[in-house]
C-alpha cells in the first residue's frame, strides 16, 4: 500500500484549486471579484485538464452522469433487476454502481469494499529479462535489479471504493442521496457532512440527506444515573471532535478514529481497507461525520454521545472547511507528519484559543504533554495504537469536562460558506408547505391533536366499527328490523363525519398537494413525515417506557397472585394504552383521515371535490409511501376508500399484473426491519412506532425481469405484529386470527417470521398461521408460505439445521392437528393443508447485529440471508400467475366481507372466481349458440332430405358429420380461450367439466335431431298409403283436366266460361275418384271435459268453477286454505314455520326466551280466523302446490305420448286424465291426517290440466287432419289443376304445361325454405339487437325484472315467482312478437324478401345445372332425380311423376318454361310481404322465439327452497351445489314467521347467519344457520351470509305490500313488519340495483 505522501501530490481537479485560491484571499481580508475567481479556474482548467480529465474518466467507467436531468433516482434502484438478485461481485466497472447501491439497500457494511473479478489479462505488460545468464542472476541482483518495460506503459488503475460512493453520490438526486446516507448510517459508517463538487467546486452540505437518521443511545451522568435518549441526528447537540492533518504522515488518521471509537469496525475508509487503491479522486476536501452512541454499560468509551469529523486530505489545501468546523468544534485533533511545522494561520489561532487542541505527532514519541489552556501533545512514534487510543479518550474525556460548546447539524447549515442541499427552491417550497401543518399545533398536547384536526377517524370511526361488525352478527328474531337499525346508526354517525367536513389542517394538506408540483410535492410528504416523527418520538417513547415498567410489574403480580392491584395496574395499562394511541401522530393518520372523509362524503352522496382524493392518495402511494389497508387502531378495513385509491391506481398504472407478499410474524421479530433491508421500503421499526394494522406497498419490476416473471410489480403487505401487548384488553386470539387470515388471503405468499427460538412464541404464530391456511384450502385459496426464524445462533451448523426443521415440521403437524378440530377440517399434517417443502421454505437468519447496539453495525450474515431469501421468493413467484389489481381488489373486498362474519369458511365469496366463472358462463353461452343455431340449420337440411328422398334413414353419424366443422371450431374456440386468457390458472379447475358439457350438448343435439327426423321418417312411413293415393288421384285429375280442355280446345271459350266449366266437373271428379275415403268432423274437447267431470260430480259445481275461472291461476295461488277441510279444529296453534322455542345454545338463553315470549305472545292474540288458517301451516300450503306441479309434469308427460299426430284426436284421452288426476289427489289425502280436500279443489285441479292438454291436442288434431284428409289435401290442389287445364285449352304443349306444374310445385316449398331461414336470422338479429337476449339466463332475468318494475304488475310478479320458466317463455315469445310485428317490421320483411330471392336462385342454378348435365344424354326423368337431388336439402321437392314422358323431350324448352315461372312467381312472393301481417306465423316450422327459449332456457330452473330465487347456473345438471347471488326475502314466497299469519321480511342470506331462526320441513326442525341438515333439496344449496344491499326486494315488498298479503292470505306484522326503512327505496333506485346483477 502506498503512503499518503503520493496521495497528496496528485494534482487536484480545477475547480478545488480555484476556489481555494478565493478561500486565501477572504481569510487575508482581501476582497475579490467573482469573474477574477473564474478566470482563475480558467486558468487552472487549461493547466490541469488531465485531473479534470481523469475526474471525467471515472465517472465514464462508472457509466455516471452528472447531468441533473438524468440523475440516478431512488425509483429506479428499488426496482426488481436482475443484478439486484446477484450474489456475485461485478465483473466489470460499469456494475461496480449498482452492486454498491443494492449492498447498500441489504445495509450491507461490505457495500464499500466490493472487488471486481480479476480479469483475464493484467493491465501491466513486462518485459522479461532475456540477456539474463546465469551467471549475473544471483539473489543480489533479483533484489536490486529494476524493471525494463517496452514501449509505453498501459497502466489502468483500478477504482478506488470512497470514489465508487461518491461517484454515486454526486450522480444521485435529493431521495436517493437521504436513502444511501441513511443506509450508510445504518452499516455504522462515517457520513459526508462537507463535499466539494468535483465539477463546480462548492462546498456542500448534504443537510437533507440526514433528515431521516434517528439515533437512540443511553447516557449515564456523574452520579451513575442511566436515562434513553432517542433524537434525529439533525438537531442532536453533542459535543464534537475535529480531526485534520497537516503534511503527509505514516499513521493513518481515520484508522485513529476507528481505534478510538470502535475497535472492530471501519467507521471511516483508511488506507488499510479492501478497496482502497494508490489514487482517490473524490475524497480529497471531502468531512465525514460520525457519531458514538454509548449503551450505558460500564465498557462504553464515552458517558455521552460524541460527534467525530474527520477532514479528508491535507487541511493547508483546505481552509474553508477547516475554518468551519474548528470554529464548531469542541476538541480540535490536528495529525501533523513529516518536515516542518506547518506555519498556518488557523493552527496558531487554535493554539492561542480556549478551546482545546491536541496535537498528534507522527514522528515523535513523546508520552501525553499538557500544556497551558487545554493544549495537549501526544506522540505516535512506536506507540501501541491501543494506548493511543486510551491517551486520546483521557484526553478527551479531560476536554469535555471543561469545554461547554456542543454542535449540531442544524447549527452547521447556518453557515453562510457553504452550500447546503436544503435550499434548493423545490425543497423549501415542500418544507414551508410542511411547517405550514406543523404550526397548526404548536402548544397542543399531543394526545388532542388528532382530536380537533382529524375528527373523523377517532370516536366517531370506532363507533361506525363496531355497527358493522354487529352488522354481520345480527340475532334475535326481528334480525331485518336490526339490520336496518343498525344501517341508519352507521348512517348517522357517516353524517356527522360529513358534519366535521375538512379540518383547517386537512383542508392545508389537501390544497397542498393540489397546488405543489410533482418535486415538490415529493419534498413536501417527506418534510411532513419526517417532522410528524420527530414531533412525536420523545413522548411516545415515554409511554412504551411506562407501558413497559406497567406491564412487568403486572407480570410479577401475577405471579405473586395479588389480583386487586392487579387489577389496578392493568386499568393503567388501559389508559396507557389509550394514550398512546391518541398521542401517535403520523402520515398514515392524515391519510386515514382523507379515506374517512371520502368514505363519509360517498355515503351521503354528495357530489364535492372531495371525490378526487383517492387520486392524491394513490399518488401518495405511487411517490413511496405505504397505504394503510387495515387500521390498526380500529381493526378495520375502510372498504370504500381502498377500492377508490385501487381504482385510481388501475387508472395510473393499468391493470397490472402483481405477486402479493405478506408477512406475518410476533411483534417486534424484525418484520419490518427484513422488509426495509429487502426491498428498501421505510416502514416504521423505531420502539415508539410499531407497524399497526397492515400496509402495502409497491415495487417494480424491470422490464428486464417481466418477462421471466410475468408480473408488473410486487405488492408488499407488512402487518401489525401478532400478540401485541398494547391488544391485552382485546379479544387478542380472535383479532390475530382474523389479521392472520386476511394476509394470508391476500398473499401470494406469505413470510411467517419467529424471532428467536422461543418455544412459547413459536407455538403461538404456529397455531394462528395453520388456522389460516386451513381455512385458504376450504375457500379453495392455495397461497404458499416460508418461514423465517431471525436471530438465530450457529446458522451454519448443519446438524441443528436439520434437527430445527424437524422440530419445525412436527410442530406445523401438531398445529395442524389442533386446527383441524377447530375448523372442522380433515387434516392430519401440515402437507394436507399446503404445499410445503421443510427444506426449502424454511430459513434462518443470523443475528442482526455483529455485536451489541447502539453502536454495532448490522451483520453481513443477516444480509446475506436476506438477499438470499430475496432470491428465492423471486425464484417462487416466477411460477405464480399473480393477480392484476383488479383482481387484487375483489379478492380484499372478499377476504373481508368474509371476516366480518363470524364464520369465514361459511361467509366467504371468491368474487374473483365468481367474476370468471361468469365471464367463462359468458363464453360458453356463445359456443352453445354457435352449435344449437349450427343444428337448427343442419336439422333444416335434413328434414328437407327426409322428405324429398324415398327409404331414406338419417344416421347419427350423418348428423354428427354435419355438425363436424362447427364443433372443431367451438373446440378450437374453447381450447384458446383457456390457454389464452389471463387467468388460466383459476379458469383450469372448470376446463374439462366444460368441455365434456360441450361434448355431451353436441351428442344431445345429434341426438335430439335424430329423434325427430325418425319421428318425420315414421309419419313419412305411415302416410306412405294416403300419399300413394294423393299420387294416384293427382295423376287422374291430371288426364281430366288435360282431356276437358282437348274438348274445349276448338271452341272459342272466354277465360270466365272456362274457369265455370273446371268449376262445374271438379266437385264431381273429386267425389267420383274418393267415394271411400275418410271423413274427419270437427272435435269439442272442452265439451269432453265438461262430460267427463259431470259423471263424477255436478255439473252445476263443473259450470260454476269455469265461470269463476280460478282453476286458471291453480298453479300460483299463495294460500289453498279455502279448498281445504280441518280434520281437527281444536289443534289452532302449531309450531311456527321458520322459527323453533327450543334452542340448543346456552348463550342464548335470553334471545331463546324471548322467543318463547313472543310465540306466546303470539298465541294469545290471535283471532278465531286466524286460529283456523294457522291449523292449515304454510307447509301444508307448499306440499299442495308441490302436488300441482307434480300432477301437471306428469300430465304433460303424458299428453306428449298420446298418438293424436297419427291417430287423431278420441275422447278416451280425457277421461283418461281425470281419472290419473283423481287417483293423485285420493293418494295425497291418504298421506295426511291433517285435512281433507274439498271436491272443488279436485275440479279445479282437473279443469287447469285439461286446459294445456286441450290445447295441445287440438293443435295436433288439426296437423293430423291435414295430413290425412284426402279430400282437403285435393281441395287445396284446385288451383294447380285448373291451371293445367287453362294451359291445355290455350294450346301449351305437354312440355310446357309440366314446365308449369313443376313450377307450381316449387313455389311453396320456395316460401317454406324462406320461412325456415328467416326464423334462423331473426334469432340471430335479435341475439344481437335485443339486449335482453344478450348473454345468459342471468342477463336476461335483469330484463326481466326490469320490465315488471316499469310495468308493477303483480298479477305478472307471481307468475315469475311461482312459474320462473313459463314466464321466461312468455317474456322472450313478446320481445320477439314486439321486435317482429312492431318495432323492426321493415327489417323482417326485407329478411324474408332477401331469403326467397336467395331460394329462388338456389333453385334456378340447379334447373340449369341439370339441364346442361342430362339434356345431351338423358330424358326428363333423369332431369327430375337430378334437379331433385340438387334441392333435397334446400327445399322439399320431391320427383313428379310425368304421364307426358314421351312427349317432353326439349329439356331446354322446358328450362326456360321453369325459369320463366320462377323469374315470375319470385316478385309476386316478394310482393306478398307488403306489410307485417303478410307474415304467416304458422309457416316459420322452428320459430324465432322457440330457438332463443331453447338457447337462452336451457339451464337450471332449481329454486331456492326458502325464497324462490333461481339457481343461476347456465347448465341444467350441473355439478356442485345450486346458488344464486342475491336471494329475496322469504315473505314474497308466502314463507310465514311467528305465527303462521305473519309473512317473513328476512333475506336467506341473512336468516343463514343467526342461529335463533329455524325452520320446519316434514322431517323435524332445523336452525337456519345448519340448514344442509334438513337434506334434500336443502343440502343441495349454497346459501353464504350476506349484508349486501339489495334494494329491488325492499321495494317490491313495500310496493306490493297489500297485494302480497291478500295473495297469501297473510300480514307484514310483529315480527314481520316491513322496516321503516326500505320505504325509502323508489323505484328507480329498485331498477338500478339490478345492474349488480
Amino acid at each position: 500500500m502506498v503512503s499518503k505522501t503520493s496521495r497528496i501530490r496528485t494534482p487536484k481537479s480545477l475547480p478545488h484549486t480555484a476556489w481555494n485560491l478565493k478561500k486565501k484571499h477572504n481569510l487575508s481580508g482581501e476582497t475579490i471579484d467573482l469573474k477574477e475567481v473564474e478566470d482563475t479556474a480558467d486558468h487552472y482548467e487549461a493547466k490541469e485538464n488531465p485531473v479534470r480529465e481523469q475526474t471525467d474518466q471515472l465517472f465514464t467507467r462508472l457509466q455516471l452522469t452528472t447531468d441533473h436531468n438524468q440523475q440516478l433516482k431512488l425509483a429506479d434502484i428499488l426496482q426488481i433487476t436482475a443484478q439486484s438478485l446477484c450474489c456475485q461481485e461485478p465483473s466489470t466497472e460499469e456494475e461496480l454502481a449498482q452492486a454498491f447501491l443494492q449492498r447498500l439497500l441489504l445495509v450491507d457494511y461490505k457495500a464499500r469494499n466490493i472487488p471486481i473479478k480479476e480479469e483475464a489479462s493484467k493491465c501491466f505488460h513486462s518485459q522479461s529479462d532475456t540477456q539474463s545468464t546465469e551467471e549475473n542472476d544471483t539473489f543480489e541482483s533479483f533484489l536490486t535489479k529494476k524493471p525494463e518495460f517496452q514501449g509505453k506503459i498501459t497502466e489502468k488503475h483500478s477504482i478506488h471504493s470512497m470514489d465508487a460512493q461518491m461517484a454515486v453520490f454526486h450522480c444521485s438526486d435529493s431521495f436517493l442521496k437521504q436513502f444511501i446516507v441513511t443506509k450508510l448510517s445504518q452499516c455504522q459508517y462515517a457520513l459526508p457532512l462537507l463535499v466539494p463538487n468535483p465539477f463546480t467546486g462548492e462546498i456542500e452540505f448534504p443537510l437533507w440527506a440526514f433528515r431521516q437518521i434517528r439515533k437512540s443511545w443511553i447516557v449515564t451522568n456523574t452520579s451513575g444515573m442511566k436515562s434513553n435518549k432517542t433524537k434525529p441526528i439533525n438537531e442532536t447537540e453533542t459535543p464534537m471532535v475535529f480531526f485534520f492533518r497537516f503534511g503527509s504522515n505514516s499513521s493513518s488518521k481515520s484508522q485513529l478514529i476507528n481505534g478510538l471509537i470502535d475497535e472492530r469496525h471501519n467507521i471511516f475508509f483508511h488506507r488499510d481497507c479492501p478497496g482502497s487503491v494508490r489514487d482517490c479522486l473524490l475524497m480529497d476536501g471531502i468531512v465525514e461525520i460520525t457519531w458514538y452512541l454509548p449503551s450505558g454499560k460500564n465498557n462504553d468509551h464515552f458517558t455521552d454521545c460524541i460527534a467525530f469529523c474527520n477532514l479528508h486530505g491535507d487541511a493547508e489545501t483546505h481552509e474553508k472547511q477547516l475554518e468551519i468546523l474548528t470554529e464548531m468544534s469542541s476538541v480540535n485533533v490536528v495529525v501533523l507528519g513529516e518536515g516542518n511545522i506547518p506555519n498556518n494561520e488557523i493552527l496558531k489561532k487554535l493554539y492561542k484559543g480556549s478551546k482545546p487542541l491536541v496535537c498528534l505527532l507522527c514522528e515523535d514519541d513523546s508520552n501525553n504533554i499538557m500544556a497551558k489552556n487545554l493544549k495537549y501533545k501526544i506522540g505516535l512514534k512506536g506507540s501501541n495504537k491501543s494506548d493511543v487510543s486510551k491517551d486520546l479518550r483521557k484526553t478527551m474525556q479531560e476536554c469535555f469536562s471543561k469545554s461547554l460548546s456542543t454542535f449540531s447539524l442544524e447549527k452547521l447549515g447556518k453557515n453562510k460558506k457553504i452550500t447546503v442541499d436544503e435550499n434548493s427552491v423545490e425543497c423549501q417550497k415542500g418544507k414551508e408547505a410542511a411547517m405550514q401543518i406543523m404550526t397548526l399545533m404548536q402548544g397542543m398536547k399531543l394526545c388532542n391533536i388528532k382530536e380537533k384536526y382529524l375528527p373523523c377517524q377517532g370516536k366517531l370511526w370506532h363507533e361506525w366499527c363496531q355497527k358493522k361488525k354487529e352488522l354481520h352478527r345480527l340475532q334475535g328474531l326481528n334480525t331485518e328490523m336490526q339490520r336496518c337499525e343498525k344501517i341508519s346508526e352507521m348512517m348517522e354517525i357517516r353524517k356527522q363525519q360529513h358534519k366535521h367536513g375538512l379540518s383547517e389542517l386537512m383542508e392545508l394538506f389537501i390544497c397542498t398537494l393540489k397546488s405543489l408540483k410533482e418535486i415538490e410535492k415529493c419534498f413536501f410528504l417527506k418534510w411532513l413525515t419526517i417532522l410528524l416523527d420527530n414531533s412525536t418520538t420523545d413522548e411516545l417513547s415515554g409511554l412504551r417506557h411506562e407501558y413497559h415498567e406497567t406491564w412487568t410489574k403486572i407480570l410479577n403480580l401475577k405471579e405473586q397472585g395479588d389480583k386487586l392491584e392487579q387489577t389496578k395496574d392493568t386499568q393503567k395499562l388501559d389508559e396507557i394504552s389509550e394514550k398512546l394511541s391518541a398521542s401517535s401522530f403520523g402520515m398514515e393518520h392524515i391519510l386515514r383521515e382523507m379515506g374517512q372523509i371520502y368514505e363519509s362524503f360517498m355515503s351521503v352522496q354528495i357530489e364535492t371535490k372531495h371525490f378526487t382524493l383517492p387520486k392524491l392518495a394513490a399518488e401518495i402511494m405511487l411517490s413511496g409511501h405505504p397505504l394503510e389497508l387495515m387500521d390498526g387502531d380500529a381493526a378495520h378495513v375502510p372498504l370504500i376508500w381502498i377500492s377508490a385509491v385501487l381504482d385510481e391506481l388501475i387508472k395510473k398504472l393499468g391493470d397490472q399484473r402483481v405477486f402479493v407478499l405478506s408477512v406475518l410474524g410476533i411483534q417486534s421479530s424484525g418484520k419490518s426491519t427484513m422488509l426495509n433491508a429487502m426491498f428498501g421500503f421505510q416502514f416504521a421499526v423505531s420502539a415508539g412506532r410499531c407497524t399497526r394494522g397492515a400496509f402495502m406497498q409497491l415495487v417494480k419490476v424491470s422490464e428486464e425481469m417481466k418477462e421471466k416473471l410475468k408480473f408488473d410489480y410486487i405488492v408488499v403487505v407488512d402487518t401489525e405484529g401478532l400478540r401485541a401487548l398494547e391488544s391485552s384488553a382485546m379479544s387478542r386470539r380472535q383479532q390475530d386470527n382474523g389479521l392472520a387470515t386476511f394476509v394470508v388471503g391476500l398473499g401470494n405468499m406469505t413470510l411467517i417470521n419467529v424471532f428467536g427460538e422461543n418455544q412459547a412464541e413459536m407455538q403461538d404464530i404456529l397455531q394462528i398461521v395453520v388456522q389460516a391456511f386451513m381455512r385458504m384450502k376450504k375457500v379453495r385459496l392455495n397461497p404458499s408460505c416460508m418461514f423465517v426464524h431471525q436471530n438465530v445462533g450457529e446458522v451454519t451448523a448443519g446438524e441443528k439445521s436439520i434437527e430445527g426443521r424437524k422440530c419445525l415440521l412436527d410442530k406445523l403437524d401438531k398445529m395442524t392437528k389442533l386446527a383441524a378440530k377447530e375448523e372442522d377440517y380433515n387434516a392430519k399434517c401440515f402437507s394436507d393443508v399446503i404445499e410445503f417443502n421443510v427444506q426449502s421454505d424454511v430459513w434462518y437468519f443470523a443475528h442482526l447485529w455483529e455485536g451489541n447496539p447502539p453502536m454495532a453495525p448490522p451483520n453481513p450474515l443477516y444480509c446475506e440471508n436476506i438477499q438470499e431469501l430475496k432470491r428465492s421468493i423471486i425464484s417462487k413467484s416466477s411460477k405464480s400467475r399473480g393477480v392484476t389489481l383488479s383482481e387484487f381488489k375483489e379478492n380484499f373486498s372478499s377476504l373481508w366481507n368474509a371476516l366480518l362474519n363470524e364464520n369465514f369458511v361459511f361467509s366467504f365469496k371468491n368474487t374473483l372466481e365468481i367474476a370468471l366463472y361468469r365471464k367463462l358462463e359468458h363464453e360458453y353461452s356463445k359456443w352453445t349458440w354457435s352449435l344449437k343455431s349450427a343444428m337448427v340449420v343442419i336439422a333444416n337440411k335434413l328434414h328437407n332430405r327426409v322428405n324429398n328422398e324415398n327409404s331414406l334413414k338419417i344416421e347419427k353419424k350423418d348428423i354428427m358429420e354435419c355438425l363436424k366443422e362447427t364443433k372443431t371450431n367451438v373446440q378450437r374456440s374453447i381450447k384458446k380461450f383457456f390457454d389464452d386468457d389471463g387467468d388460466k390458472e383459476i379458469l383450469i379447475q372448470w376446463q374439462e367439466r366444460f368441455q365434456r358439457k360441450i361434448s355431451e350438448l353436441c351428442n344431445e343435439l345429434v341426438e335430439g335431431t335424430k329423434r325427430k327426423l325418425d319421428e318425420v321418417t315414421r309419419l313419412k312411413i305411415v302416410k306412405e298409403k294416403v300419399d300413394c293415393e294423393k299420387k294416384t288421384y293427382e295423376n287422374k285429375l291430371f288426364k281430366l283436366s288435360k282431356d276437358l280442355a282437348f274438348c274445349l280446345k276448338n271452341k272459342e271459350t272466354k277465360e270466365e266460361a272456362l274457369e265455370k266449366e273446371f268449376e262445374d266437373v271438379w266437385s264431381k271428379w273429386v267425389t267420383k275418384l274418393t267415394p271411400n275415403t275418410s271423413t274427419f268432423s270437427e272435435i269439442n274437447i272442452w265439451d269432453d271435459v265438461t262430460e267427463t267431470l259431470s259423471e263424477s260430480y255436478e255439473l252445476s259445481l263443473v259450470c260454476e268453477q269455469q265461470n269463476q275461472g280460478t282453476y286458471k291461476r291453480m298453479d300460483v295461488l299463495g294460500d289453498f286454505s279455502d279448498y281445504v277441510i280441518l280434520k281437527n279444529q281444536e289443534d289452532s296453534n302449531q309450531e311456527d314455520l321458520l322459527s323453533t322455542s327450543t334452542h340448543g345454545e346456552e348463550d342464548d338463553n335470553k334471545n331463546a326466551n324471548e322467543f318463547e315470549q313472543a310465540a306466546k305472545d303470539e298465541k294469545q292474540g290471535l283471532s278465531e280466523e286466524s286460529c283456523r288458517s294457522d291449523t292449515f301451516s304454510a307447509d301444508d300450503n307448499n306440499s299442495l302446490n308441490a302436488l300441482i306441479k307434480s300432477i301437471t309434469t306428469d300430465i304433460k308427460a303424458e299428453t306428449q305420448k298420446a298418438p293424436i299426430a297419427e291417430r287423431g284426436y278420441s275422447r278416451i284421452y280425457i277421461p283418461k286424465i281425470i281419472a290419473s288426476v283423481k287417483e293423485k289427489v285420493k293418494a295425497y289425502e291418504s298421506s295426511t291426517s291433517k285435512f281433507i280436500l274439498k271436491k272443488e279443489f279436485t275440479v279445479d285441479l282437473c279443469l287447469y290440466v285439461c286446459k294445456f292438454a286441450a290445447d295441445q291436442f287440438a293443435e295436433l288434431h288439426k296437423e293430423f287432419k291435414e295430413a290425412y284428409d284426402v279430400r282437403l289435401f285435393l281441395e287445396k290442389q284446385r288451383p294447380q289443376y285448373l291451371n293445367i287445364f287453362k294451359n291445355y285449352c290455350n294450346g301449351a304443349t305437354s312440355t310446357a304445361v309440366f314446365g308449369q306444374v313443376i313450377v307450381d310445385t316449387l313455389e311453396p316449398s320456395i316460401l317454406q325454405a324462406a320461412y325456415d331461414q328467416t326464423a334462423i336470422d331473426l334469432s340471430e338479429k335479435m341475439k344481437c339487437d335485443i339486449p335482453a337476449f344478450k348473454g345468459n339466463r342471468s342477463n336476461l332475468e335483469k330484463h326481466i325484472l326490469t320490465s315488471l318494475a316499469v310495468e308493477e304488475s303483480f298479477e305478472k310478479y307471481i307468475e315469475y315467482i311461482q312459474k320462473p320458466r313459463e314466464y321466461f317463455n312468455n317474456f322472450i315469445k313478446k320481445k320477439v312478437n314486439d321486435y317482429i310485428f312492431e318495432d323492426n317490421c321493415s327489417v323482417v320483411l326485407e329478411t324474408i324478401k332477401s331469403n326467397i330471392i336467395s331460394k329462388g336462385k338456389c333453385v334456378v342454378d340447379a334447373v340449369n345445372e341439370a339441364t346442361e348435365k342430362i339434356k345431351s344424354n338423358g330424358d326428363v326423368s333423369m332431369w327430375l332425380h337430378h334437379l331433385s337431388q340438387k334441392l333435397k336439402d334446400e327445399l322439399q321437392f320431391k320427383e313428379k311423376s310425368c304421364l307426358e314422358k314421351n312427349e317432353i323431350t326439349d329439356l331446354d324448352f322446358l328450362s326456360q318454361v321453369v325459369i320463366k315461372g320462377l323469374t315470375s312467381i319470385m316478385p309476386k312472393l316478394s310482393t306478398g310481404f307488403q306489410s307485417i301481417s303478410d307474415l304467416k306465423w304458422e309457416m316459420f316450422r322452428k320459430k324465432p322465439d322457440d330457438i332463443l327459449i331453447e338457447h337462452l332456457c336451457q339451464c337450471c330452473w332449481a329454486q331456492c327452497p326458502f325464497c324462490n330465487a333461481m339457481c343461476t347456473n347456465t347448465m341444467e345438471d350441473h355439478t356442485g351445489d345450486h346458488s344464486v347471488q342475491f336471494h329475496r326475502n322469504c315473505g314474497t314466497n308466502g314463507w310465514s314467521f311467528l305465527s303462521k299469519n305473519e309473512l317473513g321480511i328476512d333475506f336467506c342470506t341473512t336468516a343463514v347467519s343467526n342461529n335463533l331462526l329455524h325452520f320446519k320441513t316434514s322431517d323435524g326442525v332445523f336452525s337456519f344457520r345448519n340448514y344442509r341438515t334438513a337434506g334434500g333439496e336443502y343440502a343441495r344449496w349454497n346459501i353464504s351470509p350476506d349484508n349486501s344491499e339489495m334494494p329491488y326486494w325492499k321495494w317490491f315488498v313495500c310496493r306490493f305490500q297489500a297485494d302480497l298479503e291478500n295473495h297469501y292470505k297473510k300480514k307484514f306484522i310483529r315480527h314481520g313488519e316491513i322496516p321503516v326503512q326500505w320505504r325509502n327505496y323508489t323505484k328507480d333506485k329498485a331498477i338500478e340495483s339490478l345492474s349488480e346483477l
